[in-house]
């Protein structure tokens, strides 16, 4: 069963985020011995005194500690959540690009789809493959695609969505 993007980004993220986590636990549980044991040392009069302040200092550094950490944590996992809604946009944007590029060159169905097949860096072979076509028609139809383009070879085809990408231009979109 394959996961949905979703679920294995949260679970990623889970994943990196989990020995910051442990090691807070592990600050609270030696807070809570120092915090203890500095009570226990008041009760006790013999015991009271600079052990035990330095206890409490201890204590409320680890406490500082705990609240720093977790505050970091849980400004990491906004700021993933917000990286990975900004690339969603990006690949709707790409698409988008992609798809008003095709209209633009008068593309058929089949170019694009041979166009976004050669886009990924997909071979001939690999095309054909995929479309259950021969090989020569879609030599055929990406000789169309790089002369629609301007282009005379897939690493140019793919050279003109990498600039666009690198240079932020913007092709306007159809609504």
């Amino acid at each position: 069963m394959r996961e949905t993007p979703k679920i294995s980004e949260r679970r990623r993220t889970l994943g990196d985020i989990f020995p910051a986590v442990l090691a807070i636990a592990f600050q609270a549980l030696a807070c809570a011995y120092f915090v203890g044991d500095a009570l226990l040392d008041q009760s006790d009069a013999a015991m009271s005194g600079p052990a035990s302040i330095f206890e409490i200092m201890i204590a409320m550094a680890l406490m500082a500690g705990i609240i720093l950490g977790s505050a970091y944590i849980v400004r990491l996992i906004r700021e993933a959540r917000i990286r990975e809604a900004s690339l969603e946009i990006a690949r709707g944007a790409l698409s988008r690009v992609l798809s008003q590029r095709f209209v633009d060159w008068g593309l058929s169905a089949a170019e694009a789809e041979v166009a976004l097949f050669a886009l990924k860096g997909c071979t001939v072979a690999e095309i054909a493959t995929m479309r259950a076509a021969a090989q020569g028609t879609v030599r055929a139809q990406l000789s169309q695609v790089y002369s629609k383009a301007g282009v005379s070879s897939q690493p140019m085809l793919m050279s003109l969505f990498l600039e666009d990408l690198m240079t932020g231009t913007d092709l306007p979109l159809q609504a």
